[in-house]
């Protein structure tokens, strides 16, 4: 595929998303994942995802401690001013429980987790009422900054960077589509991450797709995006 140029943006990479519109595009983006692992058969999440390693239904296993991760965020709030914002987020390695860890011990874990399921859906209805509290809180979450992860974000940041998560594991699924207004938030923080924007000519699906590393670029994409990927 051909496109414009890759186009230098801001150089300082910085994001930052207002808390009406990060809150309205999680709440979407949430919605989207859930109504969409709702209606999968045990056949569609045994089926690889796009995250290697993974089924469909382990993504859903990630994606729930995902959300139990985030309440931690959402009763943390922070007086001090934010120092991480929606795209600088994604640069930072998550501490780490185990230092002895490797990159593929997650992934197993995951794994060993998605196994104790008697079925696949069971991890979904296991999901459902964690997505239900998080969508709560998240309601009533009012502006100002959060702590999460050893960071401080402010709270339109912190619900863009949890948007952007559902948005690339909802495509990992391989079943539905994204919320529009996350996938939008996903494309930005590509291009904040990767220092410009990608050709006008590309999908959203597209970009985030190739910027999160999920497809391999051909000549074309890897001349017009030289960076990616740029988030795992």
């Amino acid at each position: 595929m051909t496109g414009k140029p890759f186009v230098a943006a801001d150089l300082s990479g910085a994001m930052h998303v207002d808390h009406d519109e990060a809150r309205q595009a999680f709440l979407d983006a949430l919605d989207s994942f859930t109504g969409c692992v709702r209606g999968a058969s045990d056949q569609d999440l045994l089926a690889a995802s796009r995250c290697a390693g993974w089924t469909a239904g382990d993504v859903v296993v990630h994606v729930h401690m995902g959300l139990q991760e985030m309440l931690l965020g959402l009763v943390t709030p922070a007086a001090e001013a934010a120092g991480t914002d929606a795209a600088s987020y994604w640069r930072a390695t998550p501490p780490a429980t185990d230092e002895d860890a490797g990159p593929t011990d997650g992934i197993r874990f995951v794994r060993l987790v998605g196994a104790a399921y008697r079925r696949p859906t069971g991890a979904v209805r296991h999901l459902l009422p964690t997505a239900d509290g998080v969508r709560s809180a998240v309601t009533r979450l009012e502006a100002g900054a959060v702590r999460f992860q050893g960071h401080v974000l402010s709270t339109g940041d912190f619900l863009a960077t949890w948007a952007v998560e559902l948005a690339i594991h909802h495509l990992d699924l391989r079943i539905g589509a994204p919320a529009p207004a996350a996938l939008r938030l996903a494309r930005r923080t590509v291009e904040a991450l990767a220092g410009g924007e990608v050709p006008g000519s590309w999908p959203d699906e597209l970009a985030v797709l190739l910027g999160a590393g999920r497809i391999t670029p051909d000549a074309a994409q890897r001349s017009a995006a030289p960076a990616f990927p740029v988030l795992g």
